[in-house]
């Protein structure tokens, strides 16, 4: 990265993003400041106290407030969004409060950024916002439109996105789950072994931002090229890990979600740009001609299939026992290795 002695923002900085992108860049010289930007003052406390360094500074506020964010946001240079709801059930039951964070807190972190002239902003998505089915899905889809409108409007400031998977063994999810439940020897509880999902580390996301960071232009949507795997074999992999063979019960799909998941719908594919590890998906920067929509097409898109978790590369149970193996959470678990930096969140 050619930048140094420049002041970042995290919105959502107190999560396991946030604290990933603190390993990776406190110690530089890239950022003379760091602003973790929140609602969970305990968190933040938490993270004060664990790091003790004079880059970091802590904003008490809300994205759906946009005098907190505006005061954050004064002297800003560069800004990771990472601030959402994100817990498919939550937000199926209060869909709104997805919409005020997810839409209306994301326009705020964009209009606050270029009242303030901030040079790059990098909206963090998810793979369920390409087709989405559930109100986390569709909250964070119509983010992403937001983010592309307003970078077709903006001069000083760089807009552009990132869409990735779930993060293996970040909260709420089904690794920390599954271990529990071998822990406490009770039934590993599978929705649908034949359901795959996308495998990325917490490193991988960061990876995927920081080169959307150095790469992005206005209205860019970057996506990894993430291996993926069966919840099946994953419950497999684990119990081999522990040394262990529990009961494993078939409770079903659960309401909001899905057989696979898709990270680049075949409408983005017939545009994307292959760049080695991940893929660039340049905005639709049509105007307000109406006609083009209607009168031209683009028969490519029969052609071409979605990149999801069903046709991606697959690892199997050994290729997952790998990747299981450099979890700081399976470390730490699993090997003992009291040594290793576990990310909050």
């Amino acid at each position: 990265m050619l930048i140094k002695n420049k002041t970042l923002l995290i919105t959502g900085g107190t999560g396991s993003f946030g604290s990933a992108v603190l390993h990776r860049f406190l110690h530089t010289d890239h950022f003379k400041e760091i602003r973790i930007f929140s609602r969970d003052e305990k968190k933040q406390d938490d993270m004060r106290n664990a790091l003790k360094n004079e880059k970091l500074k802590f904003y008490i506020g809300d994205v759906r407030d946009i005098n907190s964010v505006n005061r954050a946001m004064q002297g800003v240079d560069y800004v990771f969004h990472a601030a959402a709801l994100k817990q498919v059930p939550s937000c199926e039951f209060f869909p709104i409060e997805a919409t005020k964070t997810n839409v209306f807190g994301t326009q705020n972190v964009i209009d606050s950024a270029m009242a303030n002239k901030v040079n790059k902003v990098i909206c963090l998505s998810t793979d369920k916002a390409a087709y989405p089915i559930n109100a986390m899905g569709i909250s964070k889809a119509l983010m992403e439109k937001v983010a592309i409108a307003a970078s077709r409007n903006s001069t000083e400031t760089t807009v552009c996105l990132t869409r990735y998977g779930n993060v293996m063994a970040s909260r709420g999810s089904v690794i920390p789950l599954f271990l529990k439940q071998i822990k406490s020897k009770q039934p590993l509880t599978i929705t649908d072994p034949n359901m795959t999902r996308f495998l990325m580390s917490l490193e991988d996301a960061v990876d995927l931002v920081l080169f959307a960071f150095e790469h992005g232009n206005p209205g860019d949507l970057f996506v990894n090229k993430a291996p993926a795997g069966t919840i099946g074999d994953l419950a497999q992999a684990l119990q081999e890990l522990c040394g262990v063979k529990s009961e494993v019960k078939i409770i079903g799909t659960r309401h909001g979600e899905k057989l696979y998941e898709t990270l680049c719908t075949r409408e983005e594919m017939v545009k994307a740009q292959d760049m080695g590890e991940f893929y660039r998906i340049p905005a639709d920067n049509r105007n307000l001609n109406y006609a083009q929509y209607f009168s031209e097409g683009e028969t490519d898109i029969a052609t071409i299939e979605d990149y999801h978790s069903h046709n991606t590369e697959q690892q199997g149970v050994a290729g997952m026992k790998k990747l299981l193996s450099n979890l700081p959470l399976i470390k730490k678990e699993v090997f003992g290795d009291l040594s290793v930096v576990q990310y909050p969140g």
